[in-house]
């Protein structure tokens, strides 16, 4: 096993390389208006002293979709070195208890960077993120006390059920989050580098969906699409005077996305527009 800290900005500079640890989790991101300014220098100051790496997210509650771009958005140039996280706790976070909000975000998150974050959450907690069990590793927290200010392991169980055995387990919070971490250098450096099925577009482009409920009827056939790109795997076949919902759009590659919310707590994509011919591919009536 590995012993990990995970560091935020009010964590003293020094933690970030700690003698005795292996790897170095940094605070990058919260919601999708802060930036932690301490990030970089602490993943720095790490990368120098020869630590792995890892960034997390702080999950505020808004759109997930949002959140996991912007999380994205300030961390790409870490994306293969670096494994990303998401922090799935009850304070500062509006959506507590959703169980849809972080399979949302990771989805979106891997679309982006072909990387499937680990989730961190508390014991009591892991049943909001469940869903999630098949794609992600899970980062648990749970503690013997709030006096546990060592690196002696605690004996004590840690249910991790859906998943077979944590990845990571944070066993104090108090003085350091100090972690101990299910695997070797070069498991870790593999979750870094992910399954590289990120989606082309996604990543080349930087997407501002619009939010916009109202019902788009189809003039000719189109298909509805895992992702707003025109190889991306077809979900459904929309016939002429068919109709769909959706509730934002966005203009990537030449053409304007609708997003359509599904019961999975995932999307499809439908384009209605070539930019290019200014050419609309059905008609719109408005919520």
């Amino acid at each position: 096993m590995l012993k990990m800290v995970d560091v935020y900005s009010d964590s003293p500079r020094s933690f970030a390389t700690q003698s005795g640890t292996d790897i170095t989790m940094v605070k990058a991101t919260q919601g999708t208006g802060y930036v932690n300014p301490y990030c970089d220098v602490d993943y720095q100051a790490a990368k120098k002293a020869g630590k792995l790496l890892g960034i997390y997210h702080y999950c505020s509650g808004g759109n997930p979709e949002a959140e996991a771009e912007y999380f994205y958005k300030n961390t790409k140039n870490y994306v293969g070195e670096a494994v990303p996280a998401v922090d799935w706790e009850e304070g500062q976070n509006a959506s507590w208890g959703n169980t849809s909000y972080v399979k949302r975000f990771v989805t979106r998150y891997h679309e982006l960077s072909g990387v499937y974050p680990l989730i961190y959450v508390q014991e009591s907690g892991i049943w909001q993120v469940a869903n999630c069990s098949n794609l992600c590793g899970l980062w648990v927290a749970k503690y013997p006390s709030m006096n546990w200010k060592s690196w002696t392991i605690p004996n004590m169980a840690v249910n991790t059920s859906p998943w077979g055995t944590y990845t990571i387990w944070q066993f104090t919070g108090d003085n350091m989050d100090r972690n101990i971490v299910n695997l070797d250098k070069k498991g870790w450096l593999a979750i870094a580098k992910g399954d590289s099925k990120k989606s082309t577009t996604a990543a080349k482009e930087s997407i501002s969906w619009k939010s916009e409920k109202g019902t788009f009827t189809a003039k000719q056939n189109l298909f509805l699409r895992t992702a707003p790109e025109d190889k991306a795997k077809h979900i459904a076949t929309i016939h002429s005077g068919d109709e769909i919902t959706y509730d934002a759009y966005a203009d990537i590659a030449g053409y304007r996305w609708l997003r359509q919310p599904r019961s999975n707590g995932t999307y499809g994509y439908l384009p209605c527009k070539n930019n290019r011919s200014m050419k609309y591919f059905g008609n719109f009536s408005y919520k």
